[in-house]
C-alpha cells in the first residue's frame, strides 16, 4: 500500500477538482459508480470481487469528504487494504442484500442538497482522470514496465508448437504474480491471424503469433502488443512489420496538446494508405486512443471531443491485413511537456525486447525465435 501522507496528498488534489466540477454544474455532491471513476478517486482502490461484475462500492463525494458505501461482505477488505489514509471518508456497511445504489437509504443528503449523478458529469471527469498526477505516474510507469518485461519473459521461450491457451496462461501468470489483474489476454497463431481481437484457443502459434494484455494495477491500465517469429520472414513481412510502424508514427506526430481527440481522426485516416495500406483499415478495428483507468478513455472516434494534456497517457493500435498477413502496434505512452516542447514517453518498455529508434521513441520489433 501507499503511505498514508502521500494517498492523502492525491486525494484532497482529486477531491477539489471533482467538487470545482461539481459546484460548476450546480451541485453539491456527486455519486461515483464506475470502477474507473472509483478506483481513480479512491488512489486505486480494487473496488470489485468479480471483474464482470459491478463494483462493490459507491462513493458520494461532497465538500467535507466522501461517504462509501459497502456490504458487510467487503467492509473488512477495504477498510484495512484498500481505503488506508482516507480520513476524510465515512464508511457504511449494508447488509450483504440491501442496495448499494438506494443512495438515499445510507446518506441523509441536506434539505435543498443537489445529488448529481456521474453520468452527468462524464466529460468532465473523463478529464479529471486522464489528467495524470506525479504518484499515478510513477504507479504507470512501474505497471507498464513490468508488463512488457512480462512480455519479454514469456514469449522469449515460446515454441511454434505451443498453444495459444498455453501461451497465453504463462502471459497472465507473469502478469497477476506482479500484482496485476488482467483484464484482456489475445493470442492469435499464425491459423488465426485474421482476427483483430483473438481469444485464445487450442490452436498452435505456428510460424508468426500476436500476443496481447491489458493489465490493471492501482486501477491503471497497461495496453501492450507484441509479435514473435518463428523462422524466416516471407517476402514482404518484414516491410508489413516496418510500414505498421510508420502508420504509427504519423498518428503520434499528429498529437498536439490541446487538440481534440477527433481532430486526429483524418490523421490517422490517411496513415494507411500513405504507408501501402488499404485506405478503409481504419474503419476494421478501433485504432485506440486515451488510456489509464480504463482502457481505453475514450476511444477515438469521430467527433471525440476530448482535449489532450500534459501528463495524459494514451494507447493507439493501428493494424492491418496486407497480402494475407496482419500487423500491428501497441504500447501504453504519456504525453508531457517538457520546456517549450511537448514530449511523448514510452511506458511498456522492456530493453530486452528488439527494437528500432523511430523519431526518438523506441518501437517494438519482431522477436525473432528458431523453428521447433
Amino acid at each position: 500500500m501507499m503511505p498514508g501522507t502521500a494517498l492523502q496528498t492525491e486525494h484532497a488534489v482529486k477531491h477539489a477538482r471533482l467538487m470545482q466540477v461539481v459546484h460548476d454544474l450546480g451541485g453539491d455532491a456527486v455519486v461515483l459508480s464506475t470502477p474507473a471513476s472509483l478506483s481513480w478517486y479512491l488512489g486505486g482502490a480494487r473496488t470489485h470481487v468479480s471483474l464482470a461484475g459491478a463494483p462493490i462500492a459507491r462513493v458520494v463525494v461532497h465538500a467535507a469528504g466522501c461517504d462509501i458505501a459497502t456490504s458487510i461482505s467487503e467492509a473488512g477488505r477495504l477498510c484495512s487494504e484498500e481505503l488506508t489514509g482516507l480520513d476524510s471518508a465515512r464508511l457504511h456497511v449494508l447488509d450483504w442484500h440491501a442496495s448499494l445504489d438506494e443512495i438515499s437509504a445510507w446518506f441523509t443528503a441536506p434539505e435543498g442538497f443537489t445529488v448529481l449523478d456521474e453520468t452527468s458529469l462524464e466529460p468532465q471527469l473523463r478529464a479529471l482522470r486522464t489528467r495524470l498526477c506525479p504518484a499515478e505516474i510513477q504507479r504507470y510507469r512501474q505497471l507498464c514496465a513490468d508488463t512488457a518485461r512480462v512480455f519479454t519473459d514469456v514469449l522469449s521461450r515460446a515454441r511454434a508448437s505451443d498453444s495459444e491457451h498455453l501461451l497465453a496462461s504463462k502471459l497472465v501468470a507473469g502478469a497477476t504474480a506482479q500484482g496485476g489483474e488482467v483484464v484482456v489476454a489475445l493470442v492469435s497463431g499464425e491459423s488465426r491471424a485474421a482476427h483483430r481481437h483473438p481469444l485464445p484457443t487450442d490452436a498452435s502459434l505456428g510460424r508468426r503469433a500476436m500476443a496481447v494484455l491489458c493489465v490493471r494495477r492501482h486501477g491503471l491500465i497497461a495496453n501492450v502488443t507484441r509479435w514473435i517469429r518463428f523462422g524466416a520472414p516471407l517476402p514482404g513481412e518484414e516491410q508489413g512489420d516496418a510500414d505498421i510502424l510508420a502508420v504509427e508514427a504519423d498518428i503520434l506526430a499528429g498529437i498536439t496538446l490541446g487538440s481534440t481527440l477527433g481532430s486526429l481522426l483524418p490523421t490517422v485516416q490517411q496513415a494507411y494508405p500513405d504507408h501501402g495500406f488499404d485506405s478503409q483499415e481504419w474503419s476494421n478495428h478501433h485504432q485506440g486512443g486515451l488510456a489509464g483507468y480504463n482502457g481505453r478513455d475514450p476511444r477515438l472516434s469521430p467527433g471525440a471531443p476530448d482535449v489532450f494534456q500534459q501528463d495524459q497517457a494514451f494507447a493507439f493500435n493501428p493494424s492491418a491485413v496486407r497480402d494475407s498477413l496482419t500487423y500491428k502496434v501497441e504500447d501504453t505512452m504519456l504525453l508531457t511537456h517538457d520546456g517549450e516542447h511537448q514530449r511523448i514517453e514510452v511506458l511498456s518498455v522492456d530493453p530486452r525486447w528488439p527494437s528500432v529508434n523511430i523519431n526518438g521513441l523506441p518501437r517494438p520489433q519482431v522477436l525473432q525465435l528458431p523453428g521447433d
